[in-house]
């Protein structure tokens, strides 16, 4: 029996040109201290969403106001190597390796060869990784302002 895999099965919300100046509006609004946000509901009562709900919604409308999409994806999924390949922009084998010397951790699936990755550590191996590369390009300007021999 084949899996559908987690990334297809994703909400991938995209906001169209009309409604960015909207969202920006909602993401400054979203931001301000002490900001609610309330769901009117089809019988017409007002719930008010948790801070934690608005912080999503401020941190979505960032980035849709940008013209980015936006997945939507609990930070508990299990994802597998060819899905975080996917994820990262890597091949597979280069995923695989990374599992095998422990820099993404992985779990195997009881009886099987098969592994499975938590979503929260491929994001933490990417902002590692988008750490060192702002290390080096910083490393680079400073050499390149010295003047440093190559």
């Amino acid at each position: 029996m084949s899996r559908t895999g987690v990334l297809a099965r994703a909400a991938r919300i995209e906001a169209d040109d009309a409604d960015r100046k909207l969202l920006a509006h909602l993401e400054t609004a979203a931001a301000a201290a002490h900001a609610q946000l309330v769901l009117r509901g089809a019988d017409g009562r007002d719930i008010v969403l948790p801070q934690s709900l608005v912080n999503l919604v401020a941190a979505a409308a960032h980035d849709l106001a940008k013209g980015n999409a936006v997945f939507a994806l609990p930070v508990e999924t299990r994802l597998t190597p060819n899905e975080v390949a996917q994820m990262l922009g890597l091949s597979r084998p280069f995923v695989a390796r990374l599992l095998d010397e422990g820099e993404i951790p992985s779990q195997h699936l009881p009886g099987s060869r098969h592994r499975v990755v938590r979503l929260t550590d491929v994001l933490e191996f990417q902002a590692q990784r988008e750490r060192r590369n702002e290390g080096r390009r910083r490393i680079t300007e400073v050499a390149e302002e010295v003047d440093f021999p190559s």
